[in-house]
């Protein structure tokens, strides 16, 4: 849908393909697939710079291109992997794949950005039977999960922040040295500037959520926000519902010990209980 729009537009202002490409910097081939629609346009940026040389000056009109733009990043960047994923998540992933600020809470494991490889496999193994996964199938998860993070280290990687409860922290997962290197993951990511790590203490009185949750925001679309229930993965883009997500996570962050108390929290927590 997207591609056809655009290759409309550019007819309209009799500009072939070719001179729009050397124009924009962008390929032959790129211009060219997102017509035909083979690949979504996975920039907002990208999309932006060609409404305005395609001369798409009003809101409305440029709000429906965005949001076409919103729908084509679920083929991006894991179509590959789209068989070992659960229904709804490639949709998820390309969502976030295009997030400039990513902000999650997590209640019972640790966050998925955050993750080890180690303590991803540990956690997806545990799993494997009951969810009769192949094994090949869990290669796979793990992959994914391993690329998506490494967005948090990009030239162009997104804002995190992130509120565990400790809980999620002394779930035992895989094996002591697992529990150990997770927490050494934590501190390091928590030293980029990009990220940040809050921790809320098991007797600190005040209010969880109930179930996980995480919130994108994009560079000219609405946020929305991804949470996980009994035995359902749900998308919430309304302006009502992200709010009220919104305040959820605005109250813990505001509660919560600071990111700078992160790494000593993991330190005396691997201490009491990982020896």
């Amino acid at each position: 849908m997207l591609g056809k729009e655009l290759r409309a537009l550019r007819e309209q202002n009799d500009l072939t393909a070719e001179s729009v490409s050397l124009e924009l910097g962008f390929s032959r081939s790129k211009v060219s697939r997102v017509e035909s629609g083979d690949i979504p346009l996975p920039k907002l940026a990208d999309l932006e710079r060609l409404m305005d040389r395609y001369g798409v000056k009003d809101p409305a009109d440029r709000d429906a291109l965005l949001s076409m733009q919103r729908g084509s990043l679920s083929k991006e960047p894991y179509t590959s992997y789209r068989n070992a994923l659960p229904s709804g998540m490639p949709l998820y992933l390309g969502l976030e794949h295009d997030a400039i600020r990513i902000r999650g809470y997590q209640n019972n494991s640790v966050f998925g950005l955050l993750q080890d490889e180690s303590y991803a496999r540990a956690q997806m193994q545990s799993a494997k039977i009951v969810e009769e996964r192949t094994t090949d199938a869990v290669e796979q998860a793990i992959r994914v999960r391993m690329e998506r993070k490494k967005r948090l280290t990009s030239a162009d990687g997104p804002e995190i922040h992130v509120i565990l409860t400790e809980n999620s922290l002394t779930t035992a997962i895989g094996s002591p040295e697992v529990m150990r290197v997770q927490y050494a993951e934590i501190i390091r990511l928590t030293k980029l500037e990009n990220v940040e790590v809050q921790i809320i203490p098991r007797d600190l009185l005040t209010y969880r959520s109930d179930w996980n949750f995480t919130m994108l925001e994009f560079d000219g679309l609405d946020p929305v926000v991804q949470s996980d229930s009994y035995k359902a993965t749900t998308m919430w883009s309304k302006e009502s519902d992200v709010g009220q997500y919104k305040r959820q996570f605005d109250n813990m962050a505001k509660i919560a010990p600071g990111p700078h108390e992160t790494p000593q929290f993991l330190k005396n927590l691997e201490k009491k209980l990982w020896k």
